[in-house]
């Protein structure tokens, strides 16, 4: 049956109102959308990259360490340790000069000293030394050689159960940085030592699990 043009597009415009009722009725789930804060994308990267970890600590030269005998240290026992640490590795530096001025980084915490390795670019390797603080017996920062030498006398324990005390010393790039190391070590051991007074660690007579009973406490000297 024929039409009139008027009527087939009102019957048009009746057909597409159907429609589009339908359509707004039907509820589908919407996508999920994550916002990310502008500062967020900036930061974002495609590659995969390794961001080098800061610690706060100081930078240092490793000299090295040495077994020494006694267990009772007073004032410049690390002295003749020291120098002979500090002779050799003035040596190796003479006859290397690929040896950077800084090879680590000394970090003082309570309950534990870490020694950072330093790459030649001056970055972190990854690879660290820790010292439990309350095997430390003894530090200075105290000697003829360098005013910026730092050493401390550490409590080795060996697999077999027997222990060595051995110094390890480090160069610092200030007299006023060995200053600070020293420092921070006794204010270390302070909380080391408090700690482990409270959890009943230390024997009436002073001395402890970690402790030989006449050890000497750090010297900040």
């Amino acid at each position: 049956m024929w039409q009139p043009a008027s009527e087939r597009l009102q019957h048009l415009q009746t057909m597409l109102k159907t429609k589009l009722n339908v359509l707004t009725l039907r509820k589908e789930p919407l996508p999920t959308v994550i916002f990310h804060e502008p500062e967020a994308i900036e930061l974002c990267s495609t590659a995969p990259h390794t961001k080098n970890r800061t610690h706060t600590g100081y930078k240092v030269t490793y000299l090295g360490k040495v077994t020494i005998s006694g267990t009772h240290f007073l004032s410049g026992c690390t002295e003749s340790a020291v120098v002979g640490l500090w002779d050799t590795k003035r040596t190796s530096v003479t006859h290397d000069d690929s040896i950077t001025s800084s090879n680590g980084i000394l970090e003082i915490r309570p309950f534990q000293v870490r020694l950072h390795h330093l790459d030649g670019r001056g970055e972190t390797t990854g690879a660290m030394d820790t010292f439990q603080v309350a095997r430390i017996a003894y530090c200075t920062a105290d000697h003829d050689v360098s005013p910026n030498v730092f050493a401390w006398i550490y409590r080795q324990i060996n697999d077999d159960l027997t222990f060595q005390m051995d110094c390890h010393a480090v160069e610092c790039e200030s007299k006023l940085e060995a200053k600070k190391l020293a420092h921070s070590m006794m204010e270390a051991f302070k909380k080391t030592f408090h700690s482990m007074h409270s959890e009943g660690r230390i024997h009436k007579s002073g001395s402890s699990d970690e402790f030989p009973e006449e050890a000497s406490t750090p010297d900040d000297g």
